[in-house]
């Protein structure tokens, strides 16, 4: 059996709210999609994140939206890649960039991503 990576024992602990949920599943789009810079290792904590917070509430996206993001990481084409895009930069619409950039660097903070790169942005 193995242990359970420290970022998802967090997960399952850390006090986080509904926009914190909104911005891991954002993240996970923008892997999904190609567009995202962090580095590998952070992109696999980022889906570690996502797939224990996916089932608690936020305030932007629905089981439709999971299941999308399912179907995705099964498998990916240039269709769905435009359709998990362009859900993406709906949720980007309605978080804020400063909220962003908050929730990452409280992962940073919580040592659940490294220090900020300069490219990751």
């Amino acid at each position: 059996m193995s242990a359970e990576h420290p970022a998802v024992a967090w997960a399952r602990t850390a006090p986080l709210t509904p926009s914190d949920v909104d911005c891991t599943t954002t993240v996970m789009l923008k892997i999904l999609d190609g567009k995202c810079k962090m580095n590998p290792r952070e992109k696999d904590i980022i889906a570690l994140l996502y797939d224990v917070l996916k089932a608690r509430p936020g305030r932007i996206f629905d089981d439709a939206d999971h299941a999308l993001i399912a179907r995705a990481r099964s498998g990916i084409d240039e269709a769905m890649v435009e359709r998990i895009y362009e859900q993406r930069l709906l949720a980007e619409t309605m978080i804020s960039r400063p909220v962003m950039k908050a929730y990452k660097a409280m992962l940073r903070s919580s040592g659940i991503l490294d220090e900020k790169q300069e490219e990751d942005e």
